[in-house]
């Protein structure tokens, strides 16, 4: 592997000059150098595992930023789904509104504001995508159950986002 090249760089070239602009696309998608560290680390691991052919350095640096970009999804997606939404309290929204808050089109920070019984139902719904039967089989209750819960959560939202804090 130490004869390998990449556009006619060697490993340890490309990771000097594309250092700076993985970690830029991993720092301004995560927001935080901890987790962008790392997907950074990641990115070069899997061009080092995968070897592949590149036509020019242009193809290269793409391919790096894309991967760098599936990387930082995949990090993102990994840490939402293992977050417990049975281990916020209800009362204790505020803190966790404020880590999602910098993008309110997220719905989780949203999410954080309604009450238990609602959260659940709405992440499985819309976070993990289940439909209300599925939903019902997993929580154990009757599908008209999750429709009302699911009726009234969308209520909550809905007030969330407009600003209404009636709870």
């Amino acid at each position: 592997m130490a004869d390998r090249t990449f556009a006619g760089l060697s490993y340890d070239a490309v990771l000097q000059k594309y250092a700076d602009t993985v970690a830029g696309v991993c720092v301004m998608r995560l927001q935080n150098w901890a987790d962008a560290e790392d997907c950074f680390q990641n990115t070069f691991i899997k061009l080092f595992q995968k070897s592949p052919d590149f036509q020019d350095e242009n193809h290269l640096k793409a391919w790096l930023i894309r991967v760098a970009i599936n990387e930082c999804h995949g990090y993102i997606a990994k840490n939402r789904r293992f977050l417990s939404l049975d281990s916020v309290d209800h009362e204790s929204y505020e803190h966790a509104s404020a880590v999602w808050h910098d993008n309110e089109r997220d719905v989780s920070w949203a999410l954080m504001r309604t009450a238990p019984k609602y959260r659940e139902v709405l992440y499985l719904h819309y976070c993990e995508q289940y439909k209300v039967d599925e939903i019902a089989e997993i929580l154990g209750k009757k599908p008209n159950t999750v429709k009302t819960l699911l009726k009234r959560g969308r209520e909550k939202l809905r007030q969330i986002y407009g600003g209404d804090d009636d709870e």
